[in-house]
């Protein structure tokens, strides 16, 4: 759709086209996206940065945080806790070294990942426990006691 404008200091026309600059907006929209999910940039990119999909999730006793980590070893990956910030990083190294120009497709992402996640809650660090099984690594954060629920026993009169 254009539509047809005068200029008032001209004779000639110019077409005004509403949709234009649309797919530039777009493309920085999903940069945008995939910078915040931790999705490349691009093949062009110097070095290729993901992120894993996290879940995050409290019981009664315990918060629990997930982390997909498909194809990294679990000597490749490193889990530590400062203040309230729960950080896991490692890298997953690619299987075979082909050349980007020979790819007529890249959606795995390999390289360095590190997850900086803050805890909504205070927790005992000293009892945390974490388990990696089928590429997914789940740790397990005991509550502090100041946080736990507290049952309060109501007599009857």
């Amino acid at each position: 759709m254009a539509i047809e404008c005068w200029r008032p200091f001209g004779s000639t026309l110019d077409r005004w086209d509403p949709l234009r600059g649309l797919g530039e907006i777009q493309s920085e929209v999903n940069r945008l996206f995939d910078s915040f999910f931790g999705r490349p940039a691009g093949l062009g990119a110097v070095e290729r940065v993901w992120a894993p999909a996290t879940d995050m999730y409290e019981t009664k006793d315990v918060l629990v945080v997930s982390l997909e980590l498909p194809g990294v070893k679990e000597k490749e990956v490193q889990v530590s806790i400062t203040n309230d910030i729960l950080t896991v990083k490692g890298e997953r190294s690619q299987l075979q070294e082909v050349k980007d120009e020979n790819y007529h497709r890249l959606e795995r992402w390999f390289g360095k990942f590190e997850r900086n996640i803050p805890l909504p809650l205070p927790v005992q660090t000293d009892k945390a426990k974490a388990t990696y099984r089928d590429g997914v690594l789940e740790i397990k954060l005991p509550k502090a006691e100041a946080v736990k629920p507290k049952e309060i026993k109501i007599d009857v009169l």
